[in-house]
């Protein structure tokens, strides 16, 4: 295997996490899962949350790719590629733990984006944290963030049609 080939595993890999974050934040977290993923989308003073748990669930899928990749592990039946895979979702994980919870959600240290890139994101994730419950909602992917105008008329259009009710703030 060249360096070249495992690069595009890892990069390929992260990409991959970031169509099953968008999908089981869309329909687990927001459907079944929402008993993990409430505390996330109300106000509390605690240092963790229930929705933490789903980066166990991550690690869990990293470290099982390690161990398929492993021969200490399978022995003659371990599939190399997939540690590379590992790395892939081992550095969604981080990226996503730094991102989210340290820029969006300030959990570690404050910096508010002033333009580009990140501040389309944090505006993005603002928005999906403006309904209250489960039901409705917008941006549940996170890399490739959408146009916060769109996302407002999104959300505007499920209010009207009775499917999210919109916190205070943003129903103005």
């Amino acid at each position: 295997m060249t360096v070249l080939t495992a690069i595009a595993i890892v990069i390929a890999s992260v990409l991959g996490m970031e169509v099953i974050a968008w999908s089981s934040h869309k329909y687990v977290m927001h459907g079944f899962g929402w008993a993990w993923h409430r505390d996330h989308h109300e106000p509390h003073d605690n240092v963790l949350e229930k929705n933490d748990l789903y980066g166990v669930v991550g690690a869990i899928m990293s470290m099982s790719m390690f161990a398929v990749g492993s021969p200490l592990v399978l022995g003659e039946a371990a599939w190399w590629e997939a540690n590379f895979i590992g790395i892939g979702i081992m550095l969604y994980g981080v990226i996503y733990t730094l991102v989210h919870d340290g820029i969006v959600h300030q959990r570690w240290f404050r910096w508010v984006p002033k333009r580009g890139y990140a501040k389309r994101l944090v505006q993005a994730h603002k928005l999906h944290h403006a309904t209250i419950g489960k039901e409705g909602g917008v941006s549940f992917g996170f890399i490739f963030p959408r146009d916060p105008a769109v996302l407002k008329r999104e959300l505007k259009a499920q209010r009207e049609q009775g499917i999210a009710v919109l916190r205070e703030a943003i129903e103005a």
